[in-house]
């Protein structure tokens, strides 16, 4: 039986957080099977925060030199990921996507081919890239309903969006072309699903078959676990079924830990269909709003124990820090010294830096 705290000390393990790792940017995510990435710029500080001596420019040459993306994957959001897990993991989720569309919009093709429109999109972003807005204006020369019609080709083509959005610094609105423009490689046949598993347990394990499918969005995932050889099985305090890798680490569940600042969309955050792990309820109403916003979160012990956010006014950049509850002279001092060496990586250009705790 594994408590809440050495689920927690398993996690922060596996997800590069106990303390910070000599990785390369590109082996980090592929460790991490990726780093969700609605907005640009959180991977940065996910990185960051896991990776001794990381730089924006380490990520950012990345995606310029075409050796990591940016796809819809996981639960059909946004996720960075290298090109090599771009090709394998695309495929796999598919079904994700095929549902979304057929639950949401199927419908509101007026009678339009799917495979016509799909074709056409293709044909349209290989030419060059193109925002949503310019798919869907485009094929309305054709059929009616374009923003349906541009949901369309984003299911049915796997689409990466192009730099400079997604590097640090720019401001540049998301433009896509298809994988295979984009890399030069064809995606794999969709049957990597069983590694996928595998490597979700690497890097977010020990996790129960709902954890596995609440991070991937898939389902019928009890049929893959009952067919992968070897995994162990332990328990949670509620006695659910939680499945590992036999060598998975399982760090003492009173190793110390480090205060971290955790980026918005976190996949920390987001992975597990109880985050009772990571956060308590109460505290989860606070981090997910209504609209889809994942906040920035503070980990105190291990834990979400606030929000935080850099506010840039001028020359000034102000990092305010808002605990959710009174916090010990000791974790202030620890949060105020990490968060001046984040202020000095995402705000080096401010002449000014103040630290702010509500």
């Amino acid at each position: 039986m594994l408590t809440r705290r050495a689920l927690n000390r398993a996690l922060l393990e596996r997800q590069l957080l106990l303390r910070r790792h000599p990785l390369t940017a590109l082996a980090a995510i592929e460790h991490l099977v990726g780093m969700q990435s609605q907005a640009p710029l959180p991977p940065y500080v996910g990185l960051w925060t896991r990776l001794l001596g990381f730089r924006q420019g380490d990520l950012a040459r990345l995606l310029l030199d075409r050796a990591a993306v940016r796809i819809a994957l996981m639960r059909g959001t946004i996720h960075l990921v290298s090109a090599r897990d771009c090709l394998v993991l695309r495929p796999v989720v598919q079904p994700v996507l095929d549902r979304w569309f057929c639950t949401s919009y199927a419908k509101r093709l007026d009678g339009a081919d799917m495979e016509e429109v799909v074709a056409e999109g293709r044909r349209l972003v290989e030419e060059r890239p193109l925002t949503f807005n310019e798919i869907g204006m485009l094929l309305a020369e054709k059929w009616p309903n374009p923003d349906v019609l541009s949901r369309a080709v984003r299911v049915g083509v796997p689409l990466v969006q192009v730099p400079p959005r997604g590097i640090w610094g720019a401001v540049s609105q998301a433009r896509h072309t298809s994988v295979e423009s984009w890399l030069g490689e064809p995606v794999g046949d969709g049957s990597a699903i069983d590694a996928m598993v595998l490597r979700y347990l690497a890097a977010f394990g020990p996790a129960s078959v709902k954890d596995m499918q609440a991070w991937s969005g898939l389902t019928g995932l009890r049929s893959v676990v009952k067919r992968l050889p070897d995994l162990v099985v332990h328990r949670d305090e509620h006695g659910v079924e939680l499945f590992d890798l036999p060598d998975g680490p399982l760090p003492d569940p009173d190793t110390d830990v480090p205060v971290r600042f955790i980026p918005e969309f976190d996949n920390l955050l987001l992975s597990h269909a109880d985050r009772a792990r990571i956060m308590s309820e109460e505290h989860r109403k606070i981090v997910f709003t209504v609209n889809g916003i994942i906040k920035a979160t503070i980990l105190v012990d291990g834990f979400v124990a606030g929000l935080w956010r850099i506010v840039q006014t001028g020359g000034s950049a102000v990092l305010e820090i808002e605990p959710f509850q009174p916090l010990s002279s000791g974790a202030r001092d620890a949060l105020a010294a990490e968060g001046a060496d984040l202020l000095r990586f995402a705000a080096a250009e401010a002449t000014a830096h103040d630290i702010r705790f509500a």
